[in-house]
């Protein structure tokens, strides 16, 4: 793992500086903190960092392709670098999330997710920043699949597609919520095979996200042709999940209800089974999130639900202390994929 953090590395100092080393060891406490300082992830003596340690096997993620992209089957995603926390009715995530994650801790994390063999993150245009700068102090690059807005306007869509490009993308679609909130309120797919074709011709991979099951249908009917859906897919056997008598279509997108048995921030693929059943005739390849129904579901029981369902991809929040766990888990998930119905597509 990379650097700790200043605050860790000054009270480790302060142990040594005030004590003396012999003194270090003489409580639980200041042989955490000496080993804090002293482990795998201290500098050399030349000032540059050791490689996270893991015990994870080069090569052992499996990869899949979009177009010519060769990507990692387990995506990390960016909402808890962003701060977009889907939290229910809790009002301090997204603030929590954001503190914690700061420019080192969020280093720290890729770099592990890097060791691990994840070579994609999912990230929307508040996490641009720290990427970019990551990548740029990093001779490996992470790739990146960014969601966008899509406009009617085609010089507008053109101009933020090109914006994108020129920050570096890898891949590029439709902002699920965006694309929910065109089709919920009448919009036809017209707008979508536009935003499409402009970013084909770009030379970057291009898809269409969604969290409702409607929109891959209208764009297969209508034959959109991006190459990739990202759309959600979870199980709905988890305490809060709306009861499927008061589910309906888009409720995601209306905000917070007062009634208890509606969606309250806490449901995003209302039927999962004809999701799976939909997919199964979809030939393009599928990188499906929210899998956890955002921290709900173990991810023991999401990535092979998602990975037998049919989804080639997945994207799958983490902070630093998840990472190596859930691709250990993704591996062995991967490992075990027994009849499973949609052929991989990616």
């Amino acid at each position: 793992m990379a650097d700790r953090t200043d605050r860790r590395c000054f009270l480790a100092r302060g142990v040594l500086g005030a004590a003396g080393v012999g003194a270090a060891y003489s409580s639980i406490e200041e042989n955490t903190l000496l080993a804090a300082m002293q482990d795998g992830t201290a500098k050399t003596s030349q000032g540059k960092t050791q490689k996270p340690k893991t015990d994870i096997p080069p090569g052992s993620l499996p990869c899949g392709k979009i177009c010519d992209v060769s990507l990692s089957r387990l995506f990390i995603g960016g909402n808890l670098i962003g701060g977009w926390a889907h939290s229910r009715d809790l009002m301090y995530a997204s603030k929590l999330f954001t503190s914690y994650n700061t420019e080192a801790k969020v280093f720290e994390t890729l770099e592990l997710a890097q060791a691990c063999g994840i070579n994609t993150i999912q990230l929307d245009p508040k996490c641009w920043p720290v990427v970019t700068k990551y990548n740029q102090n990093h001779t490996t690059k992470l790739q990146t699949m960014a969601c966008i807005s899509f406009f009617e306007d085609k010089a507008k869509m053109n101009e933020e597609i090109k914006r994108q490009v020129d920050l570096g993308v890898t891949m590029l679609y439709s902002h699920g919520g965006r694309t929910d909130s065109h089709m919920m309120n009448g919009g036809t797919t017209d707008v979508l095979g536009q935003m499409v074709e402009l970013i084909k011709a770009q030379g970057v991979p291009a898809g269409v996200g969604s969290h409702s099951l409607n929109i891959p249908i209208a764009c297969e009917k209508e034959k959109v042709n991006p190459d990739f859906y990202v759309k959600t897919f979870h199980g709905d056997r988890y305490w809060s999940a709306t009861p499927k008598e008061h589910r309906k279509e888009y409720d995601w997108m209306k905000g917070g209800a007062s009634d208890h048995n509606l969606n309250h921030d806490n449901m995003w693929c209302n039927n999962p089974e004809a999701t799976a059943a939909f997919m199964e005739t979809v030939d393009k390849p599928w990188v499906a999130f929210k899998v956890m129904a955002a921290g709900a579901i173990s991810p023991r029981k999401a990535f092979p639900d998602a990975y037998n369902n049919g989804a080639d991809f997945i994207v799958a929040g983490m902070f630093d202390f998840q990472v190596e766990a859930d691709v250990k888990i993704a591996i062995k998930s991967l490992g075990r994929v027994r009849n499973r119905k949609r052929p991989c597509r990616g």
